[in-house]
């Protein structure tokens, strides 16, 4: 039996608490925002600074996606109160130097690449590493982590985005393991990714212009979205990509 409030309808379910990895970015406070606003009594929010969102709700932690140490830390302070949903909302697609996705393999550069690799896919395995072993059987949760359309292989029709685009490929390769191993232990987990569209945020400010008109999307109304697809996935679901309107991503 799952001990998640029930909201809405369709058998939506609402956590009592969550933990929001990337708290200080665009998505990631907006996320936080909402949870709390939604009901949830806790929410953990961290970041590199450890700053959070004001208010009763929230538990401020401090994590680095590059430092294992860290997150192992971080999930540790957890371990007495394990969150019912746990939203990895990190990612990078411009470095912090300013390199962005290559548009050509003749751009390829493997100290570029394995940055990405790290804070795109490394980072959030991290994560779930930590994360997951907190987790008590018999009770339901949902593990989740920012991936993007790009990400998948059967779609890929432009190319280019060489490190990003693979970067989430592999990701998502890692969310439907983490789904396959847990769901043998624990038959009512839900590990899934996410694509939330083109959000008006740091990671997409250099790409906006001539987006057509309604595809930029507040974070507010991302995040809203992202939480109304999760509280509608079942473990049947488990271990899929899925866009912010609730449609699978294609692997």
């Amino acid at each position: 039996m799952t001990d998640q409030a029930e909201i809405g309808e369709h058998g939506a379910r609402w956590p009592r608490s969550a933990a929001v990895f990337g708290a200080s970015g665009g998505i990631g406070r907006a996320l936080c925002e909402a949870l709390a606003a939604g009901g949830c009594e806790a929410v953990y929010a961290g970041s590199r600074s450890g700053s959070a969102p004001e208010g009763e709700a929230f538990r401020p932690f401090a994590f680095d996606l590059a430092d294992e140490a860290s997150i192992a830390a971080a999930a540790e302070t957890m371990r007495a109160d394990p969150p019912e949903w746990v939203i990895c909302a990190t990612g990078v697609l411009t470095l912090p130097d300013g390199t962005g996705p290559e548009r050509t393999y003749k751009r390829l550069d493997p100290a570029a690449m394995a940055e990405v690799f790290a804070l795109n896919t490394i980072g959030p395995a991290l994560i779930a590493k930590h994360v997951l072993p907190l987790m008590p059987r018999g009770r339901a949760f949902t593990f989740a982590a920012l991936s993007a359309r790009v990400g998948s292989i059967s779609d890929n029709r432009l190319g280019g985005w060489h490190s990003y685009r693979a970067s989430k490929a592999a990701l998502n390769m890692l969310l439907r393991n983490f789904a396959l191993e847990m769901a043998r232990t624990h038959p009512e987990s839900v590990i899934v990714g996410l694509h939330p569209g083109t959000v008006d945020s740091a990671l997409s400010a250099p790409f906006q212009s001539g987006l057509p008109d309604g595809q930029l999307t507040r974070p507010q109304d991302a995040a809203a979205n992202l939480l109304g697809v999760l509280a509608r996935l079942t473990p049947a679901q488990s271990g899929r990509v899925f866009d912010f309107r609730g449609d699978e991503v294609p692997a």
